[in-house]
């Protein structure tokens, strides 16, 4: 059996040091943000440069999100040989430094490999920044991961601005990305130094190396896999079925992803907010109205005026939905990282999965019944919602316990 993990590190006390290491692990989500926002925005350059067909270009574009799909489920044991503080800055690292070799990539074959190691990267930072986040929440007592969710959008959206405003001005992208993968390096390094740290004992069990979900988190997971689908579905989709089944112009069309990605960024950096208000169960309900709400506005429009707006109730609505299963996910086992990973595994294979499976049904039917699916499942998350209440409740009583603020206070750096 997995013995809990116990604090190392200097003491360092205060409500001061729980809200240095909330600032902290939202840098790392910005630069998290940032790394995936540099790199989606120099696509096309790639595309070119290599001379990839459009089915080429697809073969590897899959290739990250396997390789963050059979990462993942490790993260749970790098945490427990290095610690948190220390798995997060060394993937950070490797996250960061891997962000120029696409574009140095010389060929087709060697691209998936590298973009294979990327994504690997990417996923287990995610685990353990995920899990970080966990653990600042849980110490400062309110919610705080769809705020730091929307930090890692709000990063992508800045570094893909940079990387567009570059393109314009004919920097060489390899150059660009080169300074920006320094930049990120040298701010997520910085940032990890202030994050709190979690050690298990040397005489405690490793947790297995392929972490899958025990069947406390599996719905957890469901909730998590209904709202990526629903996110996968309307980045990829989006600008497609205002062209084919609206009629929109590329212009317009591209307005349905730009406002689907704002209004997620906007929701998630508000969002803790209602979650405090109403509680994760019922925020998460509202969400899944609110997403169904635009599902149906999807399927029933005729104009660009219509599906727009619809498009922007998705984002609305699974915005907080993957924040909400990750916290609920690390507060209900004594390995935060294990158990994240093994949500972010369902979750994150469902947004592989979705693209291929709307353009199947489409294929088979049209895009409108394919949005009718993605409708069902956001439906899916106000029956599912009730998942969550496990983790609140045993959050309401492990946060308020003079024993676990002292913990946190003796896994802070001393600054």
């Amino acid at each position: 059996m997995t013995t809990s993990l116990t604090p190392a590190g200097p003491p360092f006390g205060g409500a001061g040091s729980a809200r240095r290491a909330r600032v902290a692990v939202a840098l790392v989500f910005a630069v998290h943000g940032a790394v995936g926002g540099t790199f989606v925005s120099r696509i096309p350059w790639i595309q070119d440069h290599l001379g990839l067909s459009p089915g080429q270009l697809g073969l590897a574009l899959v290739m990250p999100a396997i390789g963050s799909s059979l990462a993942m489920p490790l993260a749970g044991r790098v945490v427990h040989r290095y610690g948190g503080r220390a798995a997060v800055a060394g993937l950070m690292a490797l996250c960061c430094l891997g962000l120029p070799l696409p574009v140095l990539a010389p060929s087709l074959p060697v691209l998936c490999l590298v973009l294979l190691a990327y994504g690997a990267t990417a996923g287990m930072s995610d685990v353990v920044m995920n899990a970080q986040g966990v653990e600042i929440e849980q110490r400062l007592g309110r919610s705080i991961m769809s705020s730091l969710h929307g930090m890692w959008s709000a990063g992508g959206l800045v570094a893909a601005g940079v990387a567009i405003l570059a393109a314009h001005q004919g920097f060489d992208p390899r150059v660009q990305i080169g300074v920006t993968a320094f930049a990120l390096l040298a701010l997520a390094q910085l940032a990890c130094g202030a994050l709190p740290d979690r050690r298990a004992p040397e005489q405690s069990e490793a947790p297995p190396r392929f972490a899958l979900p025990p069947r406390s988190s599996l719905v957890i997971g469901l909730v998590g896999f209904c709202a990526v689908f629903a996110e996968g579905a309307s980045m990829d989709w989006s600008g497609v079925y205002l062209r084919d089944v609206t009629g929109a112009s590329p212009t317009v069309a591209a307005a349905a992803y730009t406002a689907f990605s704002l209004t997620m960024a906007v929701s998630r950096l508000a969002g803790d907010a209602a979650i405090r208000r109403l509680g994760a169960v019922r925020a998460a309900r509202l969400s899944g109205a609110i997403a169904t709400a635009g599902g149906l506005l999807v399927v029933a429009a005729d104009r660009p005026a219509l599906a727009i707006p619809g498009f922007a109730l998705i984002g609305v609505g699974v915005a907080v939905v993957v924040p909400l299963a990750f916290a609920a996910a690390g507060r209900i086992g004594s390995n935060p990282s294990q158990a994240i990973a093994g949500v972010a595994t369902v979750t994150y294979t469902s947004g592989l999965i979705a693209p291929a499976i709307v353009g199947g049904l489409a294929q088979a039917t049209s895009l409108t019944a394919s949005f009718g699916v993605v409708t069902a499942l956001s439906a899916a998350l106000m029956l599912s919602a009730g998942a969550l209440r496990r983790a609140e409740e045993h959050t309401s009583e492990s946060v308020t316990t003079p024993e676990s603020k002292k913990a946190f206070e003796k896994n802070m750096p001393a600054i």
